[in-house]
């Protein structure tokens, strides 16, 4: 009977024992699995990028002539660790063209983006938005333009000199 007795207990202690050492060794192997995968996150992480840095992202022409120069520039520098490229540059209109960098910008180096405004249209407000696309960022950065563009000098006194006023 003490063999039976013997029997059941030491088989039944036995097995616990051997079931925690086996989930044990599952538990490591998980442990080194999800150890690497944090340790491969963060190399990921550490990557080199580009980062790109305007010095402003509105530019304020004031009051401009009618066919003054309207060529103006957005200074930027590439605060990443990664050749910054820019992919593409637009605006909102015709009457504004913007003109990137053609080569990368090195890190810690500035670039401009010019932007020639048509001065030659008739007078008035001027809101543009320019659109620039760059490795640094999935998302575009906007940049604008505002002010007044003064009518011509002709124009005025051509609308004072109509037949009523004569």
């Amino acid at each position: 009977m003490h063999k039976i007795w013997l029997k059941i207990l030491f088989s039944a202690s036995i097995r616990p024992i051997f079931v925690i050492h086996l989930k044990m060794r599952v538990m490591k192997k998980y442990m080194i699995l999800l150890f690497m995968s944090v340790f491969a996150l963060t190399s990921n992480a550490q990557e080199k990028k580009a980062e790109i840095n305007f010095e402003t992202d509105v530019i304020d022409y004031g009051e401009i002539a009618h066919g003054a120069d309207g060529l103006r520039e957005f200074k930027f520098t590439n605060t990443g660790n990664a050749p910054l490229v820019i992919n593409k540059a637009y605006s909102t209109c015709g009457c504004t063209v913007p003109t990137p960098p053609k080569d990368p910008i090195m890190p810690g180096d500035t670039g401009v983006i010019k932007v020639k405004y048509n001065t030659n249209l008739a007078g008035g407000p001027i809101r543009k938005t320019i659109t620039v696309y760059t490795n640094a960022s999935k998302e575009p950065y906007t940049l604008k333009i505002k002010g007044t563009l003064l009518p011509e000098k002709g124009a005025l006194e051509k609308e004072q000199s109509g037949p009523i006023n004569n």
